[in-house]
């Protein structure tokens, strides 16, 4: 009797351990499953475009994902598409995704036509060139071409701004996009451009040299009649910001080697301005160019402060 109860107690206990241990067993499973299958892959290439072309076929679509690392399971995609509103459902178009999606928030973006393709602030500064524009877009637009940047965009025309681009922009719309900005302003000024007795195109170069070589619009003024009185008297524009343009070094600190370099972009060795801009000016920059302060100063000095100090000889610039 004794031994009957006993055994009984035992299979009670032991049917009790396997609902246990079947049900963690699940558990481990689905933990499995999901790590193997259903979750993002670890390499998930967060903040891109996936673009999905007209008339592709679920499996191309699944194979283009699971090459772009955006799904781990081809099948699993598949299954979870059909669970979504069937193969026929996929929208094309360029999706951006900001974090990981596991396999089932993609697939229903993709058949729901969620794109996720809000706009991005991005600020261009005052004084980038279009090498520092293309890098700086390149960093924030998965889509952006700064080699097809580079070929299209026009120096000096990029007019620096705060702009707000979709994720999917590409480098013609962005040059587009910022010139017709830039075209705008100037058409503004050309009043006083048609009265100042320079052509648009000096007037661009100078307030690329005046952005800078000036920090306010005080001293942009200043620094531009003192530039144009050495024009007007045959004397070298003698500014160093032309040099960091052209060798790429992106300091002002010249060596003898620097100041030798032949090149139309010298300012110590050739007169008058150089052959195009070499910056994106601001309207401060464009005014101070178009309207210059007279003084009898004909030089000026930064000190690592960026403060300027004037001079009316070469003297006086010494001290």
């Amino acid at each position: 009797m004794n031994i009957n109860t006993g055994f009984s107690y035992w299979r009670k206990i032991t049917k009790k351990e396997k609902q246990i241990a079947g049900s963690f067993a699940i558990l481990v499973l689905l933990g499995i499953f999901n790590a193997l299958f259903w979750s993002p892959p670890r390499l998930f290439p967060a903040h891109t475009i996936l673009q999905i072309k007209d008339g592709d076929s679920l499996s191309a679509v699944a194979s283009q994902l699971e090459g772009e690392k955006l799904v781990r399971s081809v099948f699993w995609f598949k299954v979870s598409v059909v669970l979504s509103g069937g193969s026929g459902s996929i929208r094309a178009g360029d999706y951006f995704f900001n974090q990981p999606a596991d396999v089932f928030s993609l697939s229903r973006r993709l058949t729901q036509g969620n794109f996720n393709l809000t706009a991005k602030k991005v600020t261009i500064p005052e004084g980038f060139n279009i090498f520092q524009i293309a890098e700086l877009l390149e960093t924030q637009f998965d889509l952006f071409d700064p080699e097809e940047f580079l070929s299209i965009a026009k120096e000096g025309m990029l007019f620096p701004d705060t702009y707000f681009f979709p994720q999917n922009i590409d480098a013609m719309t962005v040059a587009k996009r910022m010139e017709d900005n830039f075209l705008s302003k100037f058409e503004e000024l050309k009043p006083l451009i048609d009265k100042s007795g320079k052509s648009p195109e000096e007037i661009l170069i100078m307030a690329s040299i005046v952005e800078e070589e000036a920090n306010t619009p005080e001293s942009r003024r200043i620094v531009s009649g003192i530039l144009w009185k050495r024009i007007e008297i045959d004397m070298a524009l003698q500014v160093d910001a032309s040099f960091a343009y052209v060798n790429g070094k992106g300091t002002y600190s010249l060596t003898r080697n620097d100041l030798a370099t032949d090149s139309p972009y010298n300012t110590y060795t050739n007169t008058g301005l150089p052959p195009g801009p070499i910056s994106s000016p601001g309207l401060d920059s464009l005014k101070a160019a178009i309207e210059p302060q007279e003084s009898d100063y004909l030089y000026f000095l930064h000190d690592l402060d960026g403060n300027i100090y004037y001079a009316k000889d070469f003297d006086g610039h010494q001290l």
